[in-house]
């Protein structure tokens, strides 16, 4: 008799779980195509470039950044392979900005009708019918845009590295050169890999205010959540500077639109974060000569990836104060999912 009167409590992990397979399922298209869809474009557009080369400049030999590179495979010092190396890093991070872009428009519109789509078409009720709780289901979202999505992104990111290389090398091979010691460097390529994984975690603390304000306005418009997140920050932001109320509080109107409105809307594209704190990614470079150096040795993208920037970025109040705000937006978000229902749509 206890057997049979005894119900089985749900797991909390394996319901966490599930709702971000289904999180997953239902966006495939945006997490897992669309990343592999703009590395695609890249590696066709890398494709009719090398096309191009060969046949207007089939003679001169192989040109990458400018040099030959049966040149560089013969005659190059340790230093200038570890030059080599730092401006390849530069390519490839350059070669995967239409994968983050495209990371950044999926999120986006992702959280925005995270929250609102199931009340528009009214299967909330559904849900809400299911042992499974608001804060789970706004979590297991939470989870999906900051954590799940650019995990995808990051392994179509890696496939485009590596068919890129692959691209290069054929090319090289076709022309007798040895494309092993220069373009596979297993310690560069695993390194920029981890580097890109392990900031992942920063890059999701950075978008928190967004992800936050977003999933608020999901859950709070009744109709066109976008124009709520994007109208509301912007109209404010206007008023105060036609009435002049930021200056009268000794506050630049800039600050509002870099702190509020750049936080709350462009929070989600990775690497926003580069330049809190005073230090960006271009403060170093005061002059011209400095940013020829910079360029010439392609110090900039590596300085941007380097683990000082990441722990200053850490240590900076900017970067947790944003969170705090995040995460009181998540709760004004998880606390308006347990009141609007379908009916309100």
């Amino acid at each position: 008799m206890n057997a049979l009167t005894t119900t089985t409590k749900p797991n909390p992990m394996q319901t966490f779980i599930w709702l971000l397979k289904r999180e997953y399922w239902e966006h495939r298209g945006g997490f897992f195509w669309a990343p592999l869809i703009a590395g695609g474009v890249v590696i066709a557009i890398a494709l009719l470039s090398l096309i191009v080369a060969e046949t207007t400049a089939a003679r001169h030999g192989i040109q990458l950044g400018g040099m030959n590179l049966d040149t560089i495979a013969h005659n190059m010092t340790a230093e200038q392979v570890a030059q080599f190396n730092s401006g390849l890093t530069v390519g490839l991070m350059g070669l995967s900005i239409p994968i983050m872009i495209t990371l950044a428009f999926v999120v986006f519109f992702y959280l925005l009708g995270a929250l609102y789509d199931d009340r528009r078409d009214r299967s909330v009720l559904f849900w809400k019918s299911l042992p499974i709780s608001d804060l789970d289901t706004v979590l297991s979202k939470v989870v999906a845009a900051v954590l799940l999505a650019p995990l995808l992104a990051i392994a179509a990111t890696i496939v485009l590295h590596l068919a890129f290389l692959v691209l290069i090398s054929g090319y090289a091979g076709l022309h007798q050169v040895n494309p092993l010691p220069l373009l596979w460097n297993p310690a560069q390529l695993v390194s920029l890999w981890l580097k890109l994984i392990l900031l992942i975690p920063v890059n999701a603390v950075w978008a928190l205010p967004t992800v936050g304000w977003l999933l608020l306005c999901s859950a709070f418009a009744r109709s066109k959540p976008f124009l709520w997140a994007v109208a509301v920050p912007v109209a404010l932001g206007a008023i105060m500077g036609f009435t002049h109320l930021l200056q009268q509080l000794s506050i630049p109107s800039a600050w509002y639109w870099k702190n509020i409105v750049g936080r709350i809307l462009f929070g989600v594209v990775p690497g926003g974060w580069f330049d809190i704190g005073g230090n960006g990614a271009f403060s170093t470079l005061t002059n011209g000569d400095n940013v020829n150096i910079a360029l010439d040795r392609f110090g900039l993208v590596n300085s941007l990836l380097s683990w000082n920037r990441i722990l200053g970025a850490l240590a900076s109040p900017d970067l947790w104060i944003g969170a705090a705000a995040g995460a009181g937006l998540i709760v004004a978000a998880i606390w308006f999912r347990r009141r609007r229902v379908e009916t309100s749509v």
